[in-house]
């Protein structure tokens, strides 16, 4: 016997009752008729309030003065007020409790209107319109027959504010505390208890000192000792000088040291700008799904031709796509789910579809379809949510709404930096601009400072001149490396700073702190470093580059400096792997393909997003990424913002160390010191010396080294004074002579720098300068003169190597030429077989 398969009831919508025979009416157009027939009835009940609304009003207030006494006054401004909220429902959504809250309140309010009546009267009360009609004297009788009068007053007071809270979804304390108009109402009742409450509080404190007083009456020298010690930590609190704790003289130590190490350079403004959200657009769209009902039909029946069985469940609309949730029956692979994204897309004529395989946290399987018409996210609706509000760092940033159009934010603190990556027109300068602007939006330029740079030169020069830059926005790709080398810097600075005060991140160092105006160190601010386009650095100098954002973001959290990397080119050569290894917090927009996605996200996906803000977000705190709309920033708004801040922060305040030249030591790749030598920098400087020729490729032969090693080399070796800057394909020009190399030699000067010709030539008087001084100290010249002994040694011996070194050299090219000749040969018998072999197969 076949088993019946049981139908999926889809829940019946309470407005069913409006749609008229043989039309389907699509949900939103239910709601609408719905909306102007309620505030078509309130507008029709206040005009009958005055008699202007014709014989249809005289009966409509007839019927409300029975039905709710004086009460009637009030129900068409109940009736206006519940139509603008279901208008409005996107920014004040109705829930079940509100509806429950205004029940409650019809009912309370008239029985509590009846009350004021004489009970006598109250039946004739209703034909008179006085009281609370016939709603008022029900629900007052029941109170009444079952509590008495005086109680059932008590209860229906209650209930009166229980429903308040549940209609306006709030608390007691908000209810009547403050300034609202029922804290003004019950403020006689509220200030004698509050009268009551301190008097008794006071008595007993007095109480208990005098308990205290006789108990200690016997010890009175211990009580002067306990008074003294009391005052002793008062002063302390206060911070006269004599109060020295072991923590006050850390923060001495600190300040000391930072004024030894230059931190003069972070001088604090005292600029207090409060941006209003008003400067930002707050208009919203609506998302368009289409008939969800019918959708959910074909993702059904779309499966069960494929043999996959699953229950629908809830439907999540969101200002991109729409979400499907469904539930596989047992043993259902989900590979087979996902499998079945190219028939969905055909079968829904949508495309792309998503599929999210499982949901994080949930049991089941989310579809996600593309909406007929996206809403616009605004940043101001994100700001101004309750997430936003209720942040626990000021710098969290805003990102924008999920499926379920729940506002998302994340806090950089905690990331620590950030890449952004997505095809061009897909959403990164818009959300770079989001990014930038929620900061501005929570802090003052003393606790936030931005280095922006922009090759493009196009999204970020429109915030030069802002307080909150530490120099203007940098296009060039030389002073970008010069930042990147400040930014090493002063994180080395701060490390230095945090360990000698004991203090493990920036946050309980600033707590600490004094601040500069009492003559403490100040706080340091966080800087964040925002890169535009990450991939035009890349090309020029990818080395440098790499390296400096590789260290940073490995140890610049702990002393604020953070990352936010941009780019258009999700290529494996721009982020390179040990980038992605220290930058766990990703978003990536529209992509081309699924390798650029698998090389943002390390995962497919991205490639069906949308575009036009739609992305995913991926960061440690999440195991799988998260389908997001990015907030919209337009650029009038941009610039609303910027003149605002540049008025109330009186200009900017460029600090001009940032983009010159800089010196980074103990990293490789940021230039090599003098104590960072390579092994072979003495001997290739000996062979191009000899042979008058600088190039990477002769140094590969001469050295054995690879092309990388080769060029540092010649680059230590400009930095030295020996060669010339590249001329492209031309050799480097060799400024030593063979003679003056001799010459140093002999001299003994050989370890001079030669960073310029004037240094490293010996002066005339050298000889002569010594022989003074050995006249004041023999022992000091047999010492010198040893030395010179020994460096003449060494010199014979480097010029017996240099000569064995060269024979070698002349006796591998011979060989090197032999084996070309040979190598000639073969390529030519090859050639001939290849010719004869060809003339064979056509010949067939």
């Amino acid at each position: 016997m076949a088993r019946r398969r049981k139908r999926k009831k889809f829940k019946r919508d309470p407005l069913d009752f409006i749609a008229l025979p043989r039309f389907n009416l699509e949900p939103e157009t239910k709601k609408s008729i719905f909306i102007v027939l309620i505030l078509a009835f309130g507008a029709i009940g206040l005009l009958s309030l005055f008699d202007l609304a014709g014989g249809m009003g005289i009966y409509l207030n007839k019927g409300a003065m029975l039905l709710f006494g004086l009460g009637r006054l009030l129900f068409p401004f109940i009736l206006l007020g519940l139509g603008f909220f279901l208008y409005n429902e996107d920014k004040y959504p109705l829930r079940g409790s509100n509806y429950l809250g205004l029940f409650l309140f019809i009912l309370s309010f008239h029985a509590l209107l009846h009350l004021f009546v004489d009970q006598s009267e109250w039946q004739a009360s209703v034909s008179e319109g006085a009281g609370g009609g016939y709603i008022g004297l029900l629900a007052a009788s029941a109170f009444v027959k079952i509590m008495g009068f005086w109680a059932g007053l008590i209860a229906i007071i209650c209930l009166l504010l229980i429903s308040l809270m549940l209609m306006l979804n709030t608390t007691l304390i908000k209810l009547i505390g403050g300034e609202s108009w029922l804290a003004k109402l019950f403020y006689p009742i509220t200030f004698v208890f509050n009268k009551i409450l301190k008097k008794g509080e006071e008595e007993e404190e007095f109480e208990g000192e005098e308990d205290e007083y006789l108990e200690a009456g016997d010890n009175a020298e211990g009580e002067e000792e306990e008074e003294f010690e009391y005052e002793e930590d008062e002063e302390f609190k206060v911070g006269k000088p004599e109060a020295v704790s072991f923590h006050s003289r850390e923060i001495k130590e600190a300040a000391a040291l930072a004024a030894e190490i230059g931190d003069s350079k972070w001088k604090p403004t005292n600029i207090k700008i409060d941006l209003p959200l008003d400067l930002l657009n707050g208009k919203i769209g609506k998302p368009t799904s289409g008939d969800t009902k019918a959708n959910l039909i074909i993702i059904q029946k779309t499966l069960e031709n494929f043999g996959i069985m699953a229950e629908m469940g809830a439907i999540s609309i969101g200002p991109t796509v729409t979400q499907y949730t469904l539930k596989p029956a047992e043993g259902v692979k989900l590979s087979r789910i996902t499998a079945l994204s190219n028939n969905l897309s055909l079968a829904l004529a949508a495309h792309p579809i998503r599929i999210e395989a499982p949901i994080p946290g949930k049991s089941l399987v989310g579809i996600e379809v593309p909406n007929q018409a996206v809403a616009l996210v605004s940043l101001k609706e994100i700001l101004n949510s309750k997430e936003f509000k209720e942040r626990d760092s000021n710098l969290t940033i805003a990102i924008g709404k999920d499926v379920s159009g729940k506002p998302w934010s994340a806090n950089l603190a905690k990331m620590p930096h950030l890449l952004v990556a997505g095809s061009t027109g897909s959403g990164k300068s818009v959300m770079l601009n989001t990014i930038i602007v929620s900061l501005l939006y929570q802090n003052n330029p003393d606790d936030l400072r931005l280095i922006m740079v922009d090759p493009k030169r196009v999204e970020l020069p429109v915030y030069n001149g802002i307080p909150h830059l530490l120099t203007p926005v940098i296009t060039d790709v030389g002073k970008t490396i010069n930042a990147l080398k400040f930014c090493l810097n002063e994180m080395d600075r701060r490390l230095d700073l945090l360990g000698h005060a004991g203090k493990r991140d920036i946050s309980s160092y600033n707590k600490s702190v004094k601040p500069a105006a009492d003559g403490g160190t100040g706080k340091m601010p966080y800087i964040i470093f925002i890169v535009d386009e990450l991939a035009d650095l890349m090309v020029v100098s990818a080395r440098d580059v790499e390296a400096a954002i590789i260290r940073l973001a490995q140890m610049a959290r702990a002393v604020g400096i953070h990352l936010i990397l941009s780019t258009q080119r999700p290529s494996v050569d721009v982020i390179t792997g040990l980038i992605k290894a220290n930058i766990t917090s990703r978003i990536a927009f529209s992509v081309a393909s699924s390798i650029d996605s698998r090389t943002i996200l390390d995962s497919q996906g991205a490639e069906k997003l949308l575009g036009k803000g739609d992305m995913l977000f991926s960061s440690a705190e999440l195991s799988q990424p998260k389908r997001l709309q990015a907030a919209y920033l337009s650029d009038s708004e941009i610039k609303k913002v910027v003149s605002f801040i540049k008025q109330a922060g009186g200009g900017a305040n460029y600090n001009d160390d940032v983009v010159e030249r800089q010196k980074v030591h103990g990293i490789a790749g940021i230039g090599m010191g003098q104590g960072e030598e390579d092994d072979l920098f003495e001997e290739a400087k000996e062979i191009i010396i000899n042979s008058g020729k600088a190039s990477a490729s002769y140094l590969q032969r001469r050295l054995q080294i690879g092309y990388a090693r080769a060029a540092r080399i010649l680059d230590a070796l400009e930095d030295a004074g020996v060669i010339g800057p590249g001329q492209g394909a031309k050799p480097r020009e060799v400024l030593i002579s063979k003679e003056q190399y001799d010459s140093m030699i002999n001299q003994g000067v050989s370890g001079v720098s030669l960073h310029n010709q004037e240094e490293s030539e010996a002066p005339d008087d050298y000889l002569g300068g010594e022989e003074e001084e050995e006249e004041d100290d023999d022992e000091e010249k047999d010492e010198e003169e040893r030395e010179f002994d020994e460096e003449k040694d060494k010199t014979q011996k480097h010029e017996n190597t240099k000569t064995r070194k060269h024979e070698e050299y002349k006796s591998e090219e011979n060989d090197h030429e032999d084996y070309n000749e040979n190598e000639s040969q073969n390529e030519k018998k090859d050639d001939d077989e290849e010719e004869e072999y060809d003339g064979k197969y056509f010949s067939r």
